[in-house]
């Protein structure tokens, strides 16, 4: 494994390098692609480029297939677990015969039956980090983590987290057991952890970010160039933020994000991931591709000058609408 920057996740003994590999997009949601078709041979490939760059640090979730992804995981670290951090979620219901309900299920023993199949779908006897993916308004959050807790205790899980969820929501789930993390979406395009006040209340509680879609769902790559750019079924489409004026506004800002990236000589998807990276935040940019994985990895040893991160934040400061990240229905579930 190469050299790469570690750092603690929280403070309850979690250590990680300091990016690592969304896997989401190697699987179908629901019979939806997320960003395009997926081929199981080269997402095996990418996951094992990651380890070889250092990048050991897996995430995934049951609704991700649902189950296929976990599966495919577990075909990929065969007879290596141990090389591997593994971080996967529950909380979007999946019922007996493997279909997702779109129920949100935090009771506990929704927990313990989803913890079991986990385990056999990654072929593992634990998880390192698991997270409730998103919080169940019918379920206190203090039931799910006392849930979660006896986890722990059992040795199937080693550190705890929750996704998309509000300071107060931390505050109390953090005082029935420490979360080990919290995993939001966040990118120069997308910064509401800081504005809601999250992130300050992580700092102080020595808990853990983790950003996903670091990359604004690719369009921090600079490559998507019209709403036409996407499949018919790619979920894409139905985002505010990938529509109409808006579209067009964001590519404006992304234009100005490339050309910094030129006069540094790096691709707009490495500036964005160095971005997250240079405020100690662990990003996991998702990728089915080997040429992909390498470009992100790479990411996390370039440095922007003070003059740069500066620049960066004036062509997005923080508060610049962009356009909502889900829609209607997906921005309800969050926990704000």
């Amino acid at each position: 494994m190469t050299n790469i920057k570690k750092i603690n996740l929280g403070n309850q003994g979690l250590v990680v390098p300091i990016e690592g590999l969304g896997c989401m997009g190697m699987s179908k949601i629901g019979g939806m692609n997320i960003y395009g078709n997926a081929d199981e041979t080269e997402s095996i490939a990418t996951i094992h480029r990651a380890l070889e760059l250092g990048v050991n640090f897996l995430d995934t979730a049951d609704l991700y297939g649902p189950l296929e992804n976990e599966r495919l995981i577990a075909k990929a670290i065969k007879g290596n677990r141990n090389a591997y951090i593994l971080a996967t979620k529950f909380g979007y219901e999946v019922d007996d015969n493997e279909q997702l309900t779109w129920q949100i299920n935090g009771k506990p023993q929704y927990v313990k039956k989803a913890i079991e199949r986990s385990l056999k779908n990654l072929g593992t006897d634990h998880i390192d980090l698991y997270y409730l993916h998103r919080l169940d308004p019918n379920t206190p959050i203090e039931d799910t983590v006392s849930a979660m807790s006896e986890l722990v205790k059992e040795g199937k899980v080693r550190y705890i987290g929750l996704s998309e969820v509000s300071s107060a929501t931390i505050k109390r789930a953090h005082g029935i057991h420490p979360l080990t993390a919290v995993q939001t979406e966040y990118s120069l395009f997308e910064r509401e952890v800081e504005s809601a006040g999250i992130l300050a209340t992580m700092r102080d509680l020595e808990i853990g970010l983790v950003a996903y879609s670091p990359l604004s769902r690719g369009f921090l790559t600079g490559e998507i160039k019209s709403p036409d750019d996407f499949d018919a079924n790619d979920f894409r489409k139905n985002i505010p933020r990938y529509q109409g004026d808006q579209f067009y506004k964001n590519i404006e800002l992304v234009n100005e994000i490339k050309k910094l990236a030129a006069k540094k000589g790096i691709t707009p998807s490495q500036v964005a991931i160095t971005w997250v990276l240079a405020k100690d935040i662990v990003a996991i940019p998702g990728t089915k591709r080997v040429k992909y994985v390498e470009e992100n990895i790479a990411a996390a040893n370039i440095s922007l000058t003070q003059n740069e991160l500066d620049q960066l934040e004036s062509i997005i400061p923080s508060g610049v609408s962009t356009g909502d990240r889900y829609d209607a229905g997906s921005m309800a579930a969050l926990d704000r």
